[in-house]
């Protein structure tokens, strides 16, 4: 290639400038198209010895530096993404939201305090400890507590019912508290939090941990490590639970005064949610976010709403639209293109940049829901979020190859009939090729 090129660079430098400067181009660019090929070919090749013509796969793979294409097998086809739905709920608060996120909405009138949520997720959530919201409201000697108005539900559409009382699966709320999950454990003996719930434990063996209508749960006396159980929400609740916590009555209100509200922020850092977002790949944190965000446009809690937006207007551009109907993937409605979750990890590449994104995302072999796969020697190599459902499993994000070139990627793959652990090592062994040959 180096001869051939020289020999070019030699007729070349007789012809007059501009027309030489075409010619140059038309030469490189047939150079780069003809090495992309051959990496598509062989990549593709890799996809076919592992089988991976056996289920619905799709791979995209672009060189964000070039704007290369160099792998598009299926790009334009639509999977369920499952929690790589959780990249476009990433984007959306990158977008809307600040270094903190508003905790309390809330409007003083004398002595007496009216407030409301905001979707915050952290407020007493039992990895982040925010009590900014609680600290607050305990200076007033009078608070009304005017409940959030929600229409979008407890749960969102397509989730799996018996996912009720799954740790994974906590219900949505305008005002969450502790996580909108019950943590029991026994050491030191059973131990329940919040402690308003310790009187709805029952300690016994049973094939659920939580009644499906009512808050009564069940903890295995053989467990050794603290269980999460999600409660069901209402405003009632809310009112119960913050009362405990503050030692105070409080009343409901049915509405602000006309006067203009005012907020406080939460004291938990957006980057330490969206860490445990993408790493720890949490549904609750995901569906609050959307919640956050849309209180945040409009004053109104409606995690639609800030979907629509974020299509309409940041990725307006997008050539293959979503159905995205829930921000943390749980849902088979959602329909996503290969393309689609590249087009985002670009943007957000351009915006936030490599260092803060290899902090965000699931580290291969070291963190998160990747921290036992596509490990690195002896450096990580693979910075993605994961999803996985019933016969669905889905990798997307950034992959550094041995050239030190950042290529993006979405691999997705549904309806495949054998454990997912399989397809996993499938994908990690296309993916060092990929790695090794770039």
């Amino acid at each position: 290639m180096n001869y051939i090129f020289y020999r070019s660079m030699n007729k070349l430098s007789r012809i007059p400038g501009l027309l030489q400067l075409l010619l140059m181009t038309v030469f490189l660019v047939g150079c780069s198209s003809s090495r992309t090929r051959g990496f598509e070919k062989k990549v593709t090749r890799e996809l076919q010895i592992n089988k991976f013509g056996e289920h619905f796969t799709g791979l995209m793979v672009l060189d964000p530096s070039s704007g290369d294409t160099l792998v598009s097998v299926n790009s334009d086809l639509y999977f369920t993404p499952a929690s790589n739905t959780k990249i476009f709920t990433l984007y959306t608060a990158v977008k809307i939201l600040d270094d903190s996120i508003p905790a309390l909405k809330y409007f003083v009138s004398g002595d007496t305090l009216i407030f409301s949520g905001t979707g915050n997720p952290s407020i007493l959530h039992p990895n982040f400890r925010d009590s900014s919201a609680v600290n607050f409201l305990s200076r007033y000697s009078e608070l009304v507590y005017v409940p959030g108005d929600f229409p979008e539900g407890r749960y969102g559409p397509g989730w799996a019912w018996e996912d009720y009382d799954s740790s994974f699966s906590p219900e949505r709320s305008s005002f969450p508290l502790y996580g909108n999950v019950v943590s029991v454990t026994q050491q030191g003996g059973l131990r329940t939090e919040p402690n308003l719930f310790a009187d709805s434990v029952q300690v016994m063996v049973k094939n659920r941990r939580r009644e499906e209508k009512r808050n009564t749960f069940y903890f295995d006396p053989s467990r050794t490590d603290t269980l999460e159980i999600p409660y069901i929400t209402s405003d009632r609740l809310t009112l119960t639970l913050l009362e405990n916590v503050l030692g105070k009555s409080i009343r409901i209100g049915e509405a602000f005064p006309v006067e203009k509200t005012r907020t406080i922020m939460g004291s938990t850092p957006a980057d330490s949610l969206y860490r445990r977002l993408m790493q720890e790949s949490d549904n609750f944190i995901a569906e609050q976010l959307l919640m956050v965000s849309s209180f945040v446009l409009s004053d109104t809690i409606s995690s639609s709403l800030a979907r629509d937006f974020v299509l309409d207007s940041y990725l307006s551009e997008m050539e293959y639209k979503p159905r995205w109907v829930d921000g943390s993937g749980l849902s088979r409605y959602n329909l996503f293109t290969p393309s689609s979750m590249v087009y985002v990890l670009k943007k957000l590449l351009d915006e936030k940049g490599r260092e803060w994104l290899f902090s965000v995302f699931p580290s291969g072999g070291k963190n998160g829901t990747l921290e036992e796969w596509y490990t690195g020697n002896p450096h990580p190599y693979v910075f993605a979020k994961s999803g996985t459902l019933g016969n669905t499993y889905c990798l997307s994000g950034f992959l550094i190859a041995r050239s030190g070139k950042i290529l993006i990627f979405s691999f997705m793959n549904n309806h495949y009939l054998e454990p997912a652990s399989r397809i996993k090592a499938r994908i990690q062994a296309v993916l060092e090729g990929i790695r090794d040959n770039y």
